[in-house]
């Protein structure tokens, strides 16, 4: 099997659009293995998916494996960081994937601290348009516990999912508070960040053979 030259990430298909278009203006030098954004319904689908990614992409991967997903994505009791520790392998440090298009480092949780917004990128509405009761009713007692929608705009192409942003605003009941141009400098930043912290282990682990 080919050893990869260059770091390994191992990205949630939610942050495929962002960080393929880093790559694109060449902010970022990775090889970059996307896992599809339908296992976050599954916490156990997940571990299984990251389980096998990890063990797969592991020993090829001499300059190091950067994890792209959050804290909490497996769980509210440390799991992620549990699976990182068996692989030793460095994570971004955001809570997820919102979390990481906004800057990581718990940026989400300012904005939002009771948990109060449901937010969507284009990938999420994707995502979310899915999740759905059987009748309108039944959805909209899915989400009745939030207060509404906040749109995060960071390619700047949200208009082009406006029909399935009125769909879900429809089926949700839930209105949209706010649309906010992020940019993919937060990504950018959380990304260089763990890239950063690969690299240092990377040369730590080497000194240590040599």
């Amino acid at each position: 099997m080919a050893r990869i030259e260059k770091p390994c990430v191992i990205s949630c298909g939610i942050l495929r659009r962002e960080i393929e278009h880093l790559m694109e203006k060449g902010d970022i030098d990775v090889d970059v293995h996307f896992l599809s954004e339908r296992l976050h319904m599954d916490y156990h689908l997940l571990d299984r998916g990251l389980n096998a990614a990890l063990k797969k992409y592991h020993k090829q991967s001499p300059e190091g494996i950067v994890v792209v997903y959050g804290d909490v994505c497996l769980g509210f009791n440390g799991e992620m960081n549990v699976l990182m520790d068996r692989y030793d392998t460095v994570k971004v440090d955001g809570l997820n994937c919102i979390d990481c298009l906004l800057g990581g480092k718990g940026k989400l949780l300012e904005m939002d601290p009771d948990h109060k917004y449901l937010f969507l990128n284009p990938a999420f509405i994707q995502f979310t348009e899915k999740i759905r009761g059987k009748t309108k009713k039944q959805t909209r007692e899915m989400y009745s516990m939030l207060d509404g929608i906040i749109l995060l705009d960071a390619m700047g192409d949200l208009d082009d999912y406006q029909s399935k942003i009125d769909e879900i605003v429809d089926h949700t009941g839930l209105p949209v508070l706010h649309r906010q141009k992020i940019g993919v400098d937060g990504l950018k930043k959380v990304l260089l960040e763990a890239l950063g912290r690969n690299r240092w282990k990377c040369t730590i682990n080497k000194e240590r053979v040599a």
